[in-house]
């Protein structure tokens, strides 16, 4: 089958990069300071765009022990997050180190990279120490016993802390009243961290590891009295201004366009979920759905020219696209008449599930077989089955005119499948046009309303009073695409 035309994004010369700066002002000032004077940014200036949200986190002041509770600060960071990816921005810096104890939690929701500060921090320790050598690590208790730092470099180097009483004074002298973090750099709160230092150079530390983004504001004066600390913030800066920076990308997720028929859409998620292969609820697609019955009615356009759904659909895609699909899907086969006009103005694909059920028949059944058409009257006055058919060199078959009324009271009518029925005299009626179309000479049937697969179900040879034929649920084949999307993605 036919894949469809990937979304392409533009590349521009410009980077355009978003810091979260209200999870501590003066580091996240830092932070800003030594982006606009790194050495890339300098020597291009026109390249690089800078967006520094400084609106405050209301639990700021908030000491980071052992037992902090970081829901509000994953919501702050998160909110702060999308309202960066609607803004545009490339990548988002998080100068936060208790706040990367969840990044992977916050990227999983992003369709833009959060830069991976540790990735950066440790990727610079492996140039300037050696494996296996003593690192002393400055971090708050949060931090520090949530096992960042073990994650990223245990496995290479011996990790020391402050001891215990040397601990609690450097989260006084970071944290306390009048500490670094509200700016007072020197004095009392200076000496309070250097103590902190020499207790690991006594434990064979000889380079010292910051843990929390303040430390960068005293970086220099520690260095000066011939601590080796590293600045967090100037390796970020470097990090982010790299022009051959890849980020990984987020799961591929997958746009649903809804309620065209409400019952039809759940149907299709029940497929998308069966024929994906997983052991485990993380092995399933993402999807966002729109669930929009308000969109309205195709058959009624199509055939009585009453109101035009295009807006409607468009709009839908549209949220669906900000959301950050992937692709899109729309389970409805009459909704198909008026995709192509709709396209045009997206960037993301809507999968067509009308090409790709006649391609799965061409495919499957071979070129020579006669389709009919079991949908509702508005697509079959559309003519997109018969495009698509007439391209493959397929013959398409319809119904006779009192067949085809029987199809639209069966889906339509009092006691039709949008009414909630499966069976019954809707079930009755849809048997007595599959026997017609077989007798015109179908050899497979299209069950072309995603309402129909709701009574009578994909099958390679099912059987009637009078014949066997094929019935090929469209919804079906477009649940396997899009599973198929998603792996190859």
């Amino acid at each position: 089958m036919r894949a469809p035309a990937k979304p392409t994004r533009t590349p521009s010369l410009t980077r355009k990069l978003g810091i979260i700066g209200g999870l501590g002002s003066l580091a996240g000032g830092d932070l800003f300071f030594k982006l606009v004077k790194s050495r890339a940014v300098l020597a291009d200036q026109g390249r690089y765009h800078f967006l520094f949200e400084q609106h405050p986190f209301k639990d700021i002041l908030l000491p980071l022990d052992r037992v902090a509770n970081m829901t509000s600060r994953k919501f702050y960071v998160f909110q702060v997050c999308q309202s960066f990816e609607i803004a545009g921005v490339d990548a988002i810096m998080l100068p936060c180190f208790a706040s990367h104890t969840f990044r992977e939690e916050i990227q999983d929701e992003l369709g833009i990279p959060i830069l991976d500060m540790m990735a950066a921090l440790s990727e610079h320790i492996r140039h300037v120490a050696e494996p296996g050598s003593t690192l002393g690590v400055l971090a708050s208790d949060y931090v520090r016993h949530a096992g960042l730092f073990e994650r990223y470099l245990g496995a290479d180097f011996k990790l020391v802390y402050p001891a215990g009483q040397d601990q609690s004074a450097m989260m006084e002298a970071m944290y306390g009243v009048d500490g670094i973090k509200d700016g007072h750099i020197d004095g009392v709160p200076l000496e309070g961290v250097y103590q902190a230092c020499l207790s690991l150079q006594s434990q064979g530390a000889n380079l010292i590891v910051p843990g929390m983004t303040e430390l960068s504001l005293v970086a220099a004066d520690l260095q000066r009295r011939g601590v080796k600390l590293l600045d967090m913030n100037e390796i970020y800066a470097a990090a982010a201004t790299l022009s051959g920076h890849q980020p990984s990308r987020p799961p591929f997720k997958l746009g649903i366009v809804g309620g065209v028929g409400p019952a039809a859409t759940v149907d299709f998620m029940a497929k998308v979920v069966r024929h994906t292969p997983a052991g485990r609820d993380q092995d399933h697609i993402k999807m966002v759905v729109e669930q929009n019955p308000q969109i309205p009615d195709r058959t009624a356009n199509l055939l009585f020219h009453e109101a035009d759904p295009t807006m409607a659909m468009y709009a839908t895609c549209k949220r669906l696209e900000s959301s950050g699909a992937n692709a899109i899907a729309i389970p409805c086969n009459t909704a198909h008449a008026f995709v192509e006009r709709i396209q045009a103005y997206l960037q993301v694909p809507i999968i067509n599930m009308l090409n790709e059920t006649i391609e799965a028949i061409a495919e499957q059944y071979g070129s020579g077989k006669t389709i009919g058409l079991l949908a509702t009257s508005g697509t079959v006055q559309s003519q997109v089955y018969h495009d698509a058919a007439r391209l493959a060199g397929l013959q398409l078959i319809t119904p006779g005119f009192d067949y085809q009324e029987m199809i639209m009271d069966a889906i339509y009518g009092e006691r039709g499948i949008k009414a909630g029925f499966t069976d019954g005299i809707c079930k009755d009626q849809l048997l007595l046009v599959a026997e017609h179309l077989c007798e015109l000479g179908a050899d497979v049937l299209i069950l072309g309303c995603t309402e129909l697969p709701l009574v009578l179900s994909h099958c390679d040879d099912f059987k009637l009073r009078e014949h066997t034929v094929a019935l090929v649920d469209p919804t079906t084949i477009l649940a396997i695409r899009c599973v198929h999307l998603a792996l190859q993605y």
